[in-house]
C-alpha cells in the first residue's frame, strides 16, 4: 500500500538537509547548460531559458504535485515554439507561454489531467524522435561561422578544434557514469573542456559570441502584441500543444517519482503549479518548461525526498545569473554542443525501433509521419494534431470492421439478428448491409444483448431500418436496447420489444430537446 504524499510542507518529515542541499547544487548545475542549450537552439536570448530554470523551478517546487519533481526550461515545450519565433518574433512567443499556462491551470481546475493520457503512444514516439533530430541537427549550426556576410562551414584548424572538443564532451559524458554517478557527467565534461580551452587558451566558439548572458532579476515585462482575435489565431495552436506536451511530460515524470518513492502524488495540483509558472514566465522574460525526468533522477538518485532540493537548485541558478555571468559567457560552445548531442541521443526513443516490426502498421505510419512532420516543418503542433487524428480514425475504421450479425430463424418463423460490436458512426454502413430487407419474414428481431448504440449515426441508422421494414409492411423489434436509445427512436414506438430485466443502462452521449 502506497503512501500518501504530504500535502504541502509537512513538518514532522524527517529532512536530510545534506541530501537536499547537494541534490539541489547537483541539479542547478545539470539544469543550466541544458536552459542555455535550449534557448539558444530556439534563438532565444540565452538569458530566457535560465529565467525559466529559475522560474519553473521555484515555483513548481513550492506549490507542485509532489516533492521530488524537478521542471525547467525543457526542451520538448521549448521546440513547439521555434516555428512560432521564427515566424512571428519573441513577444507572440511570451503570449503564447502566458496562453499555455493559462490552459493547463484549466486542466487542473477541471481536474482534465487524465485526458492527456488520451494522445497514442505512436504520437509520442513520432513528436519525441522528431524533437531528437531537430535537437541533433540543430547542434551542426555550431560547425559553422559568418564569412563576408555569410555563413560557411569550418574547416581546417577551427573545425578540428571544434569537433575534438564536442567529441571530448561526448566521450566524458558516455563514460562518466560507468565509473561514478556521483557528480553529473555534463557538468564535468563543460568544466574539463572549459578548463582545457582556458588553460591552453584556445581560440573557440564561446557563449559570449552568441548572446550576453548577464543579467539581473527576471524583469517584469507585458507581451506586446495587439489583443484581438487574429492574434489569439496566431498563437492558440503554439500554446494548446504546448501545454499539452507539458502536462504529458509532467504527468510522466509525476508517475515515475510515484513509483519510486512508492509515495501517491496530486496530479491536478501540478497541473495548476506548472500553469502558474508558465504565466510568470511569460511576463518576467522566461521561455516556459515543464517537468525534466532527467533532472528529476539526478535528484531522487541524490538521496533528496523533500521540497527543499528544488527549491536550493533554482535559487542557485538565479545567484548564478546575478553574479555568475562573466564566467557562464566564457563556457565553449564546444562543450555544450557535445551535450546537447547527447542529450538529443537520450531523448530519442530507441525501444520504438526495437518493436517497430511488433508494431501494427497504422502505427508506425503514424510514428514516422508524426516524425518527419516535426522535422520538416519544426511545427510540434501541427504533428501533433495530425497524428492524434489519423490515429482517430484508424480506431474507428478499425472499430467499424468489429460489428458483425449471427442470423437464425426460431420455431416460430421469426428472424433474429444478434449484433456484436459497437454501431457508432464508421460501423453504420456495414450494419445496414447486413439486413436482408426482401427475403426477411414477416417479424424481426435486432438484439442489442452484445452491442452498443455509441452515437446520433447509429441511432438515425435505426430510425431509418425501422421505416425501411414498416414500408415493407414488416415488423421490426428492438430487443436489449437501452431506456435512453429507445427514447430516441421516434419512429419505433410501437414496435419495440424490451427486456426490462436484462436491458442494459447506458447513456448515449448526445442530448435531446
Amino acid at each position: 500500500m502506497s503512501k500518501t504524499a504530504p500535502p504541502f510542507f509537512d513538518f514532522s518529515q524527517k529532512i536530510n538537509y545534506k541530501n537536499e542541499i547537494f541534490a539541489g547544487l547537483t541539479v542547478a548545475m545539470t539544469m543550466m547548460p541544458e536552459s542555455l542549450s535550449f534557448a539558444i537552439l530556439a534563438g532565444f536570448p540565452p538569458l530566457m531559458g535560465l529565467y525559466a530554470a529559475f522560474i519553473m523551478g521555484l515555483v513548481t517546487a513550492i506549490f507542485g504535485g509532489r516533492p521530488g519533481l524537478i521542471s525547467g526550461g525543457a526542451g520538448a515545450t521549448v521546440v513547439v515554439l521555434i516555428a512560432l519565433m521564427k515566424s512571428n518574433g519573441l513577444e507572440y512567443v511570451f503570449a503564447a507561454v502566458v496562453l499555455a499556462g493559462i490552459f493547463q491551470i484549466l486542466v487542473g481546475i477541471f481536474k482534465l489531467g487524465k485526458f492527456i493520457r488520451l494522445v497514442p503512444q505512436p504520437v509520442m514516439y513520432g513528436f519525441v524522435n522528431g524533437l531528437a533530430v531537430i535537437i541533433f541537427m540543430a547542434q551542426l549550426k555550431q560547425f559553422k561561422t559568418m564569412v563576408n556576410g555569410h555563413e560557411a562551414w569550418l574547416s581546417g584548424t577551427p573545425l578540428l578544434i571544434m569537433g575534438g572538443l564536442v567529441a571530448l564532451t561526448i566521450a566524458i559524458v558516455f563514460i562518466l557514469p560507468r565509473i561514478t554517478k556521483a557528480v553529473p557527467p555534463s557538468l564535468v565534461a563543460i568544466v574539463i573542456v572549459f578548463a582545457i580551452v582556458l588553460g591552453f587558451g584556445i581560440e573557440t566558439k564561446t557563449v559570449r559570441d552568441i548572446a550576453a548572458v548577464s543579467g539581473g532579476f527576471p524583469p517584469f515585462h507585458i507581451p506586446a502584441v495587439p489583443l484581438n482575435w487574429a492574434t489569439l489565431q496566431i498563437i492558440f495552436p503554439y500554446a494548446l500543444i504546448m501545454a499539452g506536451v507539458g502536462l504529458t511530460e509532467g504527468l510522466l515524470t509525476l508517475n515515475l517519482v510515484d513509483e519510486i518513492t512508492a509515495t501517491r502524488g496530486n496530479s491536478n495540483r501540478e497541473c495548476i503549479a506548472q500553469g502558474s509558472a508558465n504565466i510568470l514566465n511569460g511576463f518576467f522574460f522566461g521561455m516556459g518548461g515543464c517537468p525534466m525526468i532527467a533532472q528529476t533522477l539526478v535528484n531522487l538518485s541524490a538521496g533528496a525526498r523533500a521540497r527543499l532540493s528544488g527549491i536550493i537548485a533554482s535559487l542557485t541558478i538565479l545567484v548564478i545569473i546575478l553574479f555568475g555571468a562573466p564566467v557562464i559567457e566564457r563556457v565553449p560552445m564546444a562543450a555544450l554542443t557535445g551535450v546537447m548531442i547527447m542529450v538529443a541521443i537520450g531523448t530519442f526513443e530507441w525501444v520504438s525501433l526495437r518493436i517497430i516490426n511488433k508494431m501494427p502498421r497504422h502505427d508506425i505510419f503514424v510514428g514516422i509521419l508524426v516524425a518527419l512532420i516535426t522535422i520538416w516543418l519544426h511545427n510540434l503542433a501541427l504533428a501533433v494534431l495530425i497524428g492524434v487524428i489519423i490515429s482517430a480514425l484508424v480506431f474507428a475504421w478499425e472499430s467499424a470492421k468489429r460489428i458483425r450479425a449471427r442470423k437464425y430463424v426460431d420455431e416460430a418463423g421469426i428472424k433474429h439478428y444478434e449484433i456484436f460490436g459497437p454501431l457508432f458512426f464508421g460501423s453504420v454502413m456495414a450494419f445496414t448491409e447486413k439486413f436482408d430487407l426482401d427475403t426477411d419474414p414477416e417479424q424481426v428481431v435486432i438484439d442489442f444483448k452484445e452491442s452498443r448504440v455509441a452515437d446520433m449515426s447509429g441511432i438515425e441508422a435505426l430510425n431509418k431500418l425501422t421505416q425501411r421494414y414498416r414500408k415493407a409492411g414488416k415488423v421490426l423489434h428492438l430487443k436489449h436496447l437501452s431506456d435512453d436509445c429507445r427514447t430516441l427512436l421516434k419512429n419505433a414506438d410501437n414496435v419495440i420489444e424490451v427486456n426490462i430485466l436484462e436491458d442494459p443502462a447506458y447513456h448515449v452521449a448526445i442530448e435531446t430537446k
